[in-house]
């Protein structure tokens, strides 16, 4: 499967993160297990990292573009703006700065909440300098995270329109907000999913999906995080996962050679939908 963006770029499957276990707060040095973690995944042959300023892992991703040796036109590279929403322009182009790079191939609003008073800046007019920012060809496509349907249709008549929508989404949270999945895909707007293997850390184990992915692990001879990913992607979702293990990163990326039945995904959506599991933003958004 294959996801397209408005500017005719191809989103690479599945996306390697750079936030979550890698995430750093307030520390400017290099940290050598992020860059580390990316130069492998890159060897190993994945094509889309996503970073964040939030992240803080910026500098990381320039300087594992550059050890890895990889082409720049064969890597695809988010960024996402929110601590500094209030000057759209100045976050871009220290975002530039700190990856090394002339270009960034997906920028996203980080998120929906933030005072826009306080801040200044609305959703509209950030996305209209984001647009700008298209336009001067400092961003291949712009899109957003963590927006509900009601944020989505503030940007509806916008002339640039939204490409992606990065959300949280897995077996068990198959809508971050209500009805954002079948919005999105109605609209054209890509998802991409963070923390696709959420059912899988410690605190979602033991859930009625468990067994339906260790029999789907098996029949496929798979592991269960394989199974989830396949889900995803075959749910129309790009999923966007990490690891600092080469073995794990090799293994999340080998998704091609088997494909879930429409009994199976059903059977996944059904299982996940038992069980309500969210990892972020839980302060705002209700179960």
């Amino acid at each position: 499967m294959t996801f397209t963006l408005p500017s005719g770029a191809t989103v690479p499957v599945p996306g390697f993160g750079t936030g979550t276990k890698w995430y750093k707060s307030g520390d400017p040095s290099i940290d050598r297990n992020v860059v580390d973690a990316v130069v492998s995944a890159l060897k190993v042959g994945y094509r889309h990292i996503d970073g964040a300023e939030v992240y803080g892992t910026e500098s990381e991703i320039g300087v594992a573009i550059k050890e890895a040796g990889i082409p720049r036109d064969q890597i695809f590279v988010t960024g996402k703006i929110l601590p500094k929403i209030a000057n759209p322009r100045a976050a871009v182009e220290e975002t530039l700065k700190l990856m090394q790079l002339d270009y960034l191939d997906l920028y996203l609003i980080h998120a929906p909440f933030f005072d826009e008073k306080s801040h200044g800046i609305s959703i509209e007019k950030a996305w209209e300098i984001l647009s700008e920012l298209k336009g001067e060809g400092k961003i291949r496509d712009i899109g957003v995270s963590n927006f509900s349907v009601a944020d989505l249709e503030r940007l509806k008549d916008a002339k640039e329109k939204v490409a992606v929508n990065q959300i949280e989404f897995n077996p068990y949270l198959q809508n971050q907000t209500p009805g954002i999945v079948d919005y999105c895909q109605k609209n054209g707007i890509i998802l991409e999913a963070y923390t696709p293997l959420g059912p899988l850390v410690p605190a979602a184990k033991g859930g009625p999906l468990d067994p339906v992915v260790n029999k789907l692990a098996a029949k496929y001879a798979r592991d269960a995080g394989q199974i989830i990913l396949k889900w995803v992607i075959q749910r129309g979702i790009v999923p966007i996962t990490t690891s600092a293990k080469v073995e794990r990163q090799k293994t999340n990326l080998d998704l091609d050679a088997f494909t879930l039945t429409p009994e199976e995904v059903k059977e996944i959506d059904e299982a996940g939908s038992k069980k309500h599991f969210r990892l972020y933003w839980a302060d705002k958004y209700i179960p």
